[in-house]
């Protein structure tokens, strides 16, 4: 049993996560072995700066109470592990959604993404999103495509009269 100071102390730091966080995903880990769940663990790890921690559910709704992320204080019922994203929200819900997929004990209540809540099938379309660093490799591609055609139309004339002359300088060394 924690003591008072001990769950202040939770309060306080969950607080903190929550103001730092991109998103916040709340699942149902009921029925999951401990194999599964360090599983689970290795794969976040993995996937970037994300926090997963099993929290009772009285410290959470100490912890969202008076802030934006309050919306999900109705999934907190039952065994509850929080998913807390620091970075890129769609790769921690490819993630999260395909573990719940490959684990049919393990359930995503809700999630908080930029100051609204997100029920399950929206949490499996930003699931299906490109990831940040997918679409900035998209954007580099986009933005030097034109310089790319630039070069190569600025480069075509003297490389056409490089093989004119490259071909008549083969046609007088053939002609004597």
């Amino acid at each position: 049993m924690l003591t008072r100071s001990q769950k202040e102390d939770q309060v306080a730091e969950l607080r903190e996560k929550f103001a730092r966080a991109t998103t916040v995903f709340v699942a149902d880990y009921r029925g999951l072995s401990v194999a599964a769940a360090n599983e689970l663990r290795l794969k976040l790890r993995e996937g970037g700066d994300v926090d997963y921690q099993v929290t009772k559910n009285s410290v959470l709704k100490l912890a969202t109470s008076e802030s934006p992320v309050e919306v999900l204080a109705e999934t907190f019922s039952g065994p509850t592990a929080i998913a807390i994203s620091y970075g890129d929200p769609a790769a921690l819900a490819k993630v999260l959604v395909d573990y719940a997929d490959a684990h049919d004990v393990f359930e995503l209540k809700g999630a908080y993404l930029d100051g609204r809540a997100l029920d399950t099938g929206e949490i499996k379309t930003l699931a299906t999103l490109p990831s940040l660093d997918e679409l900035r490799g998209k954007l580099v591609g986009l933005l030097q495509a034109p310089a790319t055609k630039l070069v190569r139309l600025l480069n075509e004339p003297g490389s056409q009269l490089a093989r004119l002359v490259e071909a008549r300088r083969n046609a007088l060394e053939q002609a004597g």
